[in-house]
Protein backbone atom coordinates (compact mmCIF):
# COMPACT_ATOMS: atom_id res chain seq x y z
CA UNK A 1 0.00 0.00 0.00
CA UNK A 2 1.59 3.48 -0.96
CA UNK A 3 1.31 6.43 0.80
CA UNK A 4 -1.77 8.10 -1.20
CA UNK A 5 -3.82 4.71 -0.41
CA UNK A 6 -2.42 5.61 3.36
CA UNK A 7 -4.14 9.28 3.12
CA UNK A 8 -7.19 8.11 1.20
CA UNK A 9 -7.91 5.48 3.76
CA UNK A 10 -7.80 9.14 6.01
CA UNK A 11 -10.49 10.33 3.76
CA UNK A 12 -8.17 13.07 2.79
CA UNK A 13 -5.84 13.90 0.08
CA UNK A 14 -2.06 14.44 -0.17
CA UNK A 15 -2.03 18.24 -0.76
CA UNK A 16 -5.28 18.16 2.20
CA UNK A 17 -2.62 16.42 4.18
CA UNK A 18 -0.39 19.09 3.93
CA UNK A 19 -2.91 22.07 4.62
CA UNK A 20 -3.71 20.18 7.71
CA UNK A 21 -0.23 19.64 8.69
CA UNK A 22 0.32 23.54 8.02
CA UNK A 23 -2.51 24.09 9.64
CA UNK A 24 -1.79 22.32 13.03
CA UNK A 25 1.70 23.53 12.93
CA UNK A 26 0.20 27.68 13.28
CA UNK A 27 -1.86 26.47 15.82
CA UNK A 28 0.82 25.12 17.95
CA UNK A 29 0.29 20.95 16.72
CA UNK A 30 -1.38 18.01 18.06
CA UNK A 31 0.67 15.02 19.86
CA UNK A 32 0.82 12.88 16.80
CA UNK A 33 -0.76 10.18 18.99
CA UNK A 34 -3.96 12.40 18.32
CA UNK A 35 -3.39 13.28 14.87
CA UNK A 36 -3.87 10.18 13.85
CA UNK A 37 -7.84 10.11 15.00
CA UNK A 38 -9.38 6.80 14.65
CA UNK A 39 -6.68 5.17 12.71
CA UNK A 40 -4.95 4.74 16.18
CA UNK A 41 -7.85 3.52 18.39
CA UNK A 42 -9.20 0.80 15.71
CA UNK A 43 -6.37 -1.42 14.49
CA UNK A 44 -8.81 -3.57 13.41
CA UNK A 45 -8.67 -7.61 14.61
CA UNK A 46 -5.85 -8.76 16.85
CA UNK A 47 -4.56 -12.22 17.45
CA UNK A 48 -4.31 -13.24 21.13
CA UNK A 49 -1.02 -14.97 20.58
CA UNK A 50 0.66 -14.77 24.46
CA UNK A 51 4.19 -16.09 23.44
CA UNK A 52 6.66 -15.90 20.31
CA UNK A 53 9.36 -17.90 19.55
CA UNK A 54 12.01 -16.72 16.85
CA UNK A 55 13.89 -19.01 14.98
CA UNK A 56 16.85 -16.97 13.32
CA UNK A 57 18.13 -18.08 10.47
CA UNK A 58 21.49 -15.58 10.59
CA UNK A 59 23.06 -15.27 7.05
CA UNK A 60 20.03 -15.43 4.76
CA UNK A 61 18.20 -18.73 3.83
CA UNK A 62 17.68 -19.56 0.17
CA UNK A 63 13.93 -19.04 -0.60
CA UNK A 64 14.07 -21.13 -3.32
CA UNK A 65 15.63 -23.91 -1.59
CA UNK A 66 13.04 -24.03 1.63
CA UNK A 67 9.70 -22.14 1.43
CA UNK A 68 9.40 -20.95 -2.07
CA UNK A 69 10.61 -23.69 -4.45
CA UNK A 70 10.50 -23.53 -8.06
CA UNK A 71 11.54 -25.13 -11.06
CA UNK A 72 15.39 -26.99 -10.09
CA UNK A 73 18.60 -26.43 -12.06
CA UNK A 74 20.22 -28.42 -14.29
CA UNK A 75 23.89 -28.41 -13.46
CA UNK A 76 23.85 -26.11 -10.12
CA UNK A 77 26.46 -23.47 -11.49
CA UNK A 78 25.09 -21.61 -14.86
CA UNK A 79 21.57 -22.42 -15.24
CA UNK A 80 19.79 -20.74 -11.77
CA UNK A 81 16.63 -22.35 -10.23
CA UNK A 82 16.34 -24.50 -7.14
CA UNK A 83 19.31 -26.91 -6.02
CA UNK A 84 16.10 -29.66 -4.92
CA UNK A 85 13.08 -30.58 -6.04
CA UNK A 86 9.83 -29.47 -4.52
CA UNK A 87 7.29 -31.61 -2.98
CA UNK A 88 3.52 -30.98 -2.63
CA UNK A 89 2.04 -29.88 1.07
CA UNK A 90 -1.66 -30.55 2.82
CA UNK A 91 -1.77 -27.23 1.67
CA UNK A 92 -3.40 -27.76 -2.23
CA UNK A 93 -1.13 -26.02 -4.57
CA UNK A 94 1.38 -24.82 -1.62
CA UNK A 95 4.69 -26.65 -1.75
CA UNK A 96 8.28 -26.56 -0.57
CA UNK A 97 11.33 -28.25 -1.18
CA UNK A 98 12.49 -31.72 -0.43
CA UNK A 99 14.06 -31.67 2.55
CA UNK A 100 11.32 -29.97 4.33
CA UNK A 101 9.44 -33.48 4.24
CA UNK A 102 8.09 -32.85 7.46
CA UNK A 103 6.90 -29.49 7.50
CA UNK A 104 5.06 -30.37 4.40
CA UNK A 105 2.58 -32.60 6.50
CA UNK A 106 2.04 -29.71 9.16
CA UNK A 107 1.93 -26.37 6.55
CA UNK A 108 -1.67 -26.30 7.42
CA UNK A 109 -0.28 -24.80 10.81
CA UNK A 110 1.96 -22.57 8.87
CA UNK A 111 1.84 -19.24 6.14
CA UNK A 112 4.78 -19.00 4.14
CA UNK A 113 5.79 -15.33 3.61
CA UNK A 114 6.99 -15.48 0.20
CA UNK A 115 6.91 -11.10 -0.62
CA UNK A 116 9.06 -10.36 1.85
CA UNK A 117 11.40 -7.02 0.64
CA UNK A 118 13.57 -4.17 1.70
CA UNK A 119 16.66 -2.51 0.32
CA UNK A 120 19.85 -3.56 2.60
CA UNK A 121 21.01 -6.18 0.25
CA UNK A 122 25.15 -6.26 1.21
CA UNK A 123 25.64 -5.98 4.82
CA UNK A 124 24.58 -8.44 7.24
CA UNK A 125 24.49 -6.28 9.83
CA UNK A 126 22.23 -3.79 8.71
CA UNK A 127 19.94 -6.25 6.85
CA UNK A 128 19.73 -7.87 10.66
CA UNK A 129 19.50 -5.16 12.38
CA UNK A 130 16.70 -3.78 9.68
CA UNK A 131 14.83 -7.79 10.20
CA UNK A 132 14.90 -7.19 14.15
CA UNK A 133 14.03 -3.33 14.93
CA UNK A 134 11.93 -2.96 11.91
CA UNK A 135 13.35 0.14 10.47
CA UNK A 136 16.66 1.20 9.33
CA UNK A 137 19.55 2.67 11.82
CA UNK A 138 18.58 6.10 13.16
CA UNK A 139 21.62 8.94 14.31
CA UNK A 140 18.75 10.50 16.81
CA UNK A 141 16.91 7.86 17.97
CA UNK A 142 17.89 3.88 19.24
CA UNK A 143 15.40 1.66 18.51
CA UNK A 144 13.99 -1.44 20.26
CA UNK A 145 14.30 -4.92 19.11
CA UNK A 146 10.68 -6.62 18.55
CA UNK A 147 11.47 -8.39 21.27
CA UNK A 148 11.81 -5.77 23.74
CA UNK A 149 8.85 -4.07 22.30
CA UNK A 150 6.87 -7.31 22.92
CA UNK A 151 8.14 -7.36 26.69
CA UNK A 152 7.44 -3.77 27.18
CA UNK A 153 3.67 -4.33 25.63
CA UNK A 154 2.67 -7.24 27.07
CA UNK A 155 2.56 -7.64 30.67
CA UNK A 156 5.34 -10.25 32.68
CA UNK A 157 3.57 -13.49 33.40
CA UNK A 158 5.92 -14.42 35.77
CA UNK A 159 8.37 -13.11 37.85
CA UNK A 160 10.30 -16.35 37.87
CA UNK A 161 11.89 -16.32 34.03
CA UNK A 162 12.79 -13.75 31.77
CA UNK A 163 10.32 -12.45 29.78
CA UNK A 164 12.89 -11.97 26.82
CA UNK A 165 15.25 -14.66 26.32
CA UNK A 166 18.21 -15.03 23.93
CA UNK A 167 19.79 -17.66 22.62
CA UNK A 168 22.03 -16.16 19.93
CA UNK A 169 24.34 -13.39 19.31
CA UNK A 170 23.63 -10.55 21.41
CA UNK A 171 24.06 -8.11 18.39
CA UNK A 172 22.38 -4.20 18.40
CA UNK A 173 19.42 -5.17 16.58
CA UNK A 174 18.22 -7.13 20.17
CA UNK A 175 18.67 -4.89 22.07
CA UNK A 176 15.72 -2.67 24.52
CA UNK A 177 17.00 0.77 22.66
CA UNK A 178 15.00 3.87 24.55
CA UNK A 179 13.02 1.27 26.25
CA UNK A 180 15.55 1.04 29.04
CA UNK A 181 17.27 -2.17 30.03
CA UNK A 182 13.91 -3.23 31.91
CA UNK A 183 12.85 -4.65 28.36
CA UNK A 184 16.41 -6.12 27.38
CA UNK A 185 17.29 -9.72 27.35
CA UNK A 186 18.76 -12.24 29.59
CA UNK A 187 21.52 -14.08 27.05
CA UNK A 188 22.11 -18.09 27.08
CA UNK A 189 25.22 -19.51 25.79
CA UNK A 190 24.77 -23.39 27.10
CA UNK A 191 21.37 -25.06 26.88
CA UNK A 192 22.09 -26.97 29.87
CA UNK A 193 23.47 -24.66 32.25
CA UNK A 194 22.05 -21.42 31.86
CA UNK A 195 23.39 -17.74 31.53
CA UNK A 196 27.17 -18.24 33.33
CA UNK A 197 26.57 -14.80 34.80
CA UNK A 198 23.43 -16.29 37.18
CA UNK A 199 25.28 -18.93 38.53
CA UNK A 200 27.08 -18.86 41.53
CA UNK A 201 30.57 -20.28 41.34
CA UNK A 202 31.30 -23.19 43.44
CA UNK A 203 34.44 -21.18 45.28
CA UNK A 204 32.07 -18.62 46.43
CA UNK A 205 30.20 -19.86 49.59
CA UNK A 206 26.69 -18.92 50.30
CA UNK A 207 27.68 -17.16 52.99
CA UNK A 208 30.30 -15.28 51.23
CA UNK A 209 27.62 -14.55 48.42
CA UNK A 210 25.30 -13.22 51.02
CA UNK A 211 27.62 -11.08 52.22
CA UNK A 212 28.34 -9.63 48.85
CA UNK A 213 24.37 -9.29 47.83
CA UNK A 214 24.18 -7.07 50.73
CA UNK A 215 26.98 -4.88 50.44
CA UNK A 216 25.64 -4.58 46.78
CA UNK A 217 21.72 -3.73 48.16
CA UNK A 218 23.46 -0.87 50.37
CA UNK A 219 25.89 0.42 47.44
CA UNK A 220 23.06 0.41 45.20
CA UNK A 221 20.21 2.31 47.01
CA UNK A 222 22.68 4.55 48.24
CA UNK A 223 23.78 5.34 44.80
CA UNK A 224 19.60 5.52 43.97
CA UNK A 225 19.13 8.10 46.12
CA UNK A 226 21.81 10.22 44.80
CA UNK A 227 20.71 10.04 41.40
CA UNK A 228 16.80 9.91 42.32
CA UNK A 229 15.84 12.15 39.48
CA UNK A 230 17.49 9.98 36.73
CA UNK A 231 15.42 7.33 35.15
CA UNK A 232 18.08 5.09 33.46
CA UNK A 233 19.91 4.70 36.87
CA UNK A 234 16.62 3.22 38.66
CA UNK A 235 16.13 1.44 35.29
CA UNK A 236 19.27 0.08 35.21
CA UNK A 237 19.09 -0.78 39.39
CA UNK A 238 15.79 -2.56 38.75
CA UNK A 239 17.14 -5.22 35.99
CA UNK A 240 20.31 -5.83 38.47
CA UNK A 241 17.98 -6.92 41.21
CA UNK A 242 15.78 -8.93 38.48
CA UNK A 243 18.98 -10.89 37.67
CA UNK A 244 19.72 -11.90 40.96
CA UNK A 245 15.92 -12.91 41.41
CA UNK A 246 16.46 -15.42 38.51
CA UNK A 247 19.30 -16.76 39.80
CA UNK A 248 16.86 -18.68 41.67
CA UNK A 249 16.07 -22.24 41.71
CA UNK A 250 12.89 -21.68 39.83
CA UNK A 251 14.55 -20.33 36.55
CA UNK A 252 17.17 -22.75 36.54
CA UNK A 253 15.50 -25.69 36.83
CA UNK A 254 14.35 -24.67 33.47
CA UNK A 255 18.00 -25.74 31.94
CA UNK A 256 17.68 -29.42 33.40
CA UNK A 257 16.55 -30.95 29.74
CA UNK A 258 17.27 -34.39 30.95
CA UNK A 259 14.14 -34.37 32.87
CA UNK A 260 12.19 -34.40 29.56
CA UNK A 261 11.73 -38.03 27.96
CA UNK A 262 14.92 -39.14 26.22
CA UNK A 263 12.31 -40.12 23.17
CA UNK A 264 11.28 -36.15 23.07
CA UNK A 265 14.86 -34.98 23.32
CA UNK A 266 15.56 -37.32 20.75
CA UNK A 267 13.56 -36.09 18.24
CA UNK A 268 14.60 -32.58 18.45
CA UNK A 269 17.59 -33.27 17.09
CA UNK A 270 21.12 -31.62 17.61
CA UNK A 271 21.80 -28.39 19.59
CA UNK A 272 19.63 -26.17 17.23
CA UNK A 273 16.73 -28.47 18.39
CA UNK A 274 17.62 -28.45 21.80
CA UNK A 275 17.61 -24.78 21.62
CA UNK A 276 14.03 -24.88 20.18
CA UNK A 277 13.41 -27.80 23.21
CA UNK A 278 14.62 -24.94 25.90
CA UNK A 279 12.85 -22.15 24.59
CA UNK A 280 9.55 -24.60 24.86
CA UNK A 281 10.01 -24.95 28.48
CA UNK A 282 10.63 -21.22 28.84
CA UNK A 283 7.30 -20.24 27.53
CA UNK A 284 5.88 -22.68 29.29
CA UNK A 285 6.85 -21.05 32.19
CA UNK A 286 6.03 -17.69 31.14
CA UNK A 287 8.44 -16.26 28.48
CA UNK A 288 7.47 -13.66 26.06
CA UNK A 289 10.19 -13.85 23.70
CA UNK A 290 12.59 -15.85 22.79
CA UNK A 291 14.63 -15.78 20.10
CA UNK A 292 16.55 -19.21 19.12
CA UNK A 293 19.44 -18.37 16.61
CA UNK A 294 20.50 -21.11 14.03
CA UNK A 295 24.15 -20.06 13.82
CA UNK A 296 26.24 -23.15 14.21
CA UNK A 297 28.40 -22.94 10.98
CA UNK A 298 29.90 -26.38 11.23
CA UNK A 299 27.64 -28.33 9.49
CA UNK A 300 28.46 -26.84 6.28
CA UNK A 301 31.01 -24.42 6.95
CA UNK A 302 29.10 -21.28 6.28
CA UNK A 303 25.98 -21.76 8.20
CA UNK A 304 22.68 -19.72 6.05
CA UNK A 305 25.18 -17.71 4.23
CA UNK A 306 25.67 -19.98 1.61
CA UNK A 307 28.20 -18.70 -0.56
CA UNK A 308 30.62 -21.25 -2.23
CA UNK A 309 30.50 -24.20 -0.74
CA UNK A 310 28.36 -23.46 1.95
CA UNK A 311 26.07 -24.58 -0.86
CA UNK A 312 26.85 -27.88 -0.82
CA UNK A 313 25.82 -29.23 2.31
CA UNK A 314 23.13 -26.43 2.51
CA UNK A 315 20.48 -29.55 2.81
CA UNK A 316 21.75 -30.48 6.38
CA UNK A 317 20.89 -27.38 7.72
CA UNK A 318 17.40 -27.59 6.09
CA UNK A 319 16.76 -31.10 7.36
CA UNK A 320 17.55 -29.79 11.22
CA UNK A 321 15.38 -26.91 10.83
CA UNK A 322 12.75 -29.53 9.49
CA UNK A 323 13.05 -31.83 12.19
CA UNK A 324 12.88 -29.01 15.00
CA UNK A 325 10.46 -26.89 13.76
CA UNK A 326 7.84 -30.13 13.42
CA UNK A 327 8.92 -31.76 16.53
CA UNK A 328 8.62 -28.15 18.48
CA UNK A 329 5.16 -27.43 16.59
CA UNK A 330 4.06 -31.14 17.66
CA UNK A 331 5.23 -30.65 21.15
CA UNK A 332 3.65 -27.06 21.58
CA UNK A 333 0.34 -29.03 19.96
CA UNK A 334 0.79 -31.61 22.68
CA UNK A 335 0.80 -28.94 25.32
CA UNK A 336 -2.08 -26.60 24.09
CA UNK A 337 0.25 -23.69 23.41
CA UNK A 338 0.44 -24.12 19.80
CA UNK A 339 -2.25 -21.43 19.13
CA UNK A 340 -0.65 -19.28 21.89
CA UNK A 341 2.28 -19.37 20.61
CA UNK A 342 3.97 -17.50 17.49
CA UNK A 343 6.86 -19.01 15.65
CA UNK A 344 8.48 -16.67 13.38
CA UNK A 345 11.07 -17.86 11.16
CA UNK A 346 13.13 -15.35 9.07
CA UNK A 347 16.73 -14.10 8.24
CA UNK A 348 17.81 -10.89 7.11
CA UNK A 349 17.20 -11.39 3.20
CA UNK A 350 17.47 -14.71 0.75
CA UNK A 351 19.49 -15.41 -2.15
CA UNK A 352 19.57 -15.03 -5.90
CA UNK A 353 18.44 -18.15 -7.80
CA UNK A 354 21.95 -17.69 -9.71
CA UNK A 355 25.03 -19.54 -8.44
CA UNK A 356 28.66 -17.67 -7.75
CA UNK A 357 31.34 -18.90 -8.92
CA UNK A 358 32.08 -21.74 -6.35
CA UNK A 359 28.55 -22.72 -6.97
CA UNK A 360 26.76 -20.52 -3.94
CA UNK A 361 24.35 -18.15 -3.97
CA UNK A 362 25.12 -14.10 -3.04
CA UNK A 363 22.48 -12.06 -1.15
CA UNK A 364 19.47 -10.86 -2.26
CA UNK A 365 16.69 -8.62 -0.59
CA UNK A 366 14.04 -7.82 -3.29
CA UNK A 367 11.84 -11.02 -2.44
CA UNK A 368 12.53 -13.40 -0.18
CA UNK A 369 10.55 -15.95 2.50
CA UNK A 370 9.95 -15.74 6.38
CA UNK A 371 7.37 -18.31 8.18
CA UNK A 372 4.81 -18.02 10.46
CA UNK A 373 3.27 -21.00 12.38
CA UNK A 374 0.98 -21.38 15.48
CA UNK A 375 0.07 -18.35 17.01
CA UNK A 376 -4.17 -19.40 16.48
CA UNK A 377 -3.75 -17.42 12.88
CA UNK A 378 -5.56 -18.20 9.89
CA UNK A 379 -3.22 -19.99 8.32
CA UNK A 380 -3.11 -20.72 4.63
CA UNK A 381 0.20 -22.41 3.59
CA UNK A 382 1.56 -19.58 1.65
CA UNK A 383 0.68 -15.67 1.01
CA UNK A 384 1.99 -13.98 -2.05
CA UNK A 385 3.86 -15.26 -5.43
CA UNK A 386 7.20 -14.48 -6.65
CA UNK A 387 8.21 -15.52 -10.20
CA UNK A 388 9.92 -18.52 -12.11
CA UNK A 389 12.81 -17.71 -10.04
CA UNK A 390 11.77 -16.38 -6.66
CA UNK A 391 12.95 -13.18 -7.19
CA UNK A 392 10.14 -11.01 -8.11
CA UNK A 393 7.39 -10.13 -6.46
CA UNK A 394 4.82 -11.72 -9.32
CA UNK A 395 1.21 -11.92 -7.25
CA UNK A 396 -0.55 -10.89 -3.85
CA UNK A 397 1.08 -8.66 -1.41
CA UNK A 398 4.43 -7.22 -1.18
CA UNK A 399 5.55 -7.09 2.63
CA UNK A 400 7.74 -4.85 3.78
CA UNK A 401 9.45 -4.85 6.92
CA UNK A 402 7.09 -2.87 8.66
CA UNK A 403 4.23 -4.99 7.35
CA UNK A 404 5.92 -7.53 8.88
CA UNK A 405 6.48 -6.24 12.02
CA UNK A 406 3.05 -4.76 12.15
CA UNK A 407 1.60 -8.65 11.75
CA UNK A 408 3.81 -10.29 14.56
CA UNK A 409 2.57 -7.06 16.99
CA UNK A 410 -0.68 -7.66 16.00
CA UNK A 411 -0.89 -11.52 16.03
CA UNK A 412 0.28 -11.12 19.54
CA UNK A 413 -2.80 -8.70 20.54
CA UNK A 414 -0.81 -5.53 20.25
CA UNK A 415 -1.70 -2.26 18.73
CA UNK A 416 0.48 -2.25 16.16
CA UNK A 417 -1.08 1.95 15.43
CA UNK A 418 0.03 2.84 19.04
CA UNK A 419 3.38 4.62 20.36
CA UNK A 420 6.09 4.22 22.60
CA UNK A 421 8.21 7.50 24.02
CA UNK A 422 11.81 8.30 23.40
CA UNK A 423 11.79 10.74 26.10
CA UNK A 424 9.37 13.05 24.79
CA UNK A 425 9.37 12.15 20.80
CA UNK A 426 6.49 9.80 19.86
CA UNK A 427 7.84 6.67 17.80
CA UNK A 428 5.12 4.31 16.52
CA UNK A 429 5.81 0.98 17.10
CA UNK A 430 6.10 0.01 13.14
CA UNK A 431 7.28 2.36 10.21
CA UNK A 432 3.93 2.36 8.70
CA UNK A 433 3.05 -0.93 8.62
CA UNK A 434 0.08 -2.78 8.00
CA UNK A 435 -0.65 -6.38 9.14
CA UNK A 436 -2.03 -9.15 6.46
CA UNK A 437 -5.37 -9.20 6.88
CA UNK A 438 -5.87 -12.75 5.16
CA UNK A 439 -4.69 -14.37 8.56
CA UNK A 440 -6.71 -12.69 11.14
CA UNK A 441 -10.17 -13.43 9.27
Amino acid sequence: MNRNQDLSSWGMTRRQALLSGTAMGLAGGLPLRQSRGEAQRDPGPLGQAEHCIMMWLGGGPAQMDTFDPKRQTSDGLKDPGSAYKAIDTVVPGVQLCEHLERTATMMDRCTAVRTLQHDEIDEHAAASYRMHVGRPTSGTVVYPSMGSVIVHRKPALSETVPAYVLMGYPSPGRMPGFLGPECGFIYLTDTGSGPKGLSRPVRVSEDRMERRLALLKQMQNNFGKAYATDSQVEAYIAASRKGFELAGPDFMSVFDLDSEPADLRNSYGEEFGQRCLLARRLIERGSRFVEVSFNLTFVNGTGWDTHNEGQQKQHLLIRALDQALTTLMADLEQKRLLDKTLIIICGEFGRPASFDGGGGRGHWAKAFSGLLAGGGLSHRGAIGVTDELAQQHADGPIVTVPDWFATIYAAMGINYLEEMYAGDRPVPLTDGGHPLRALFT
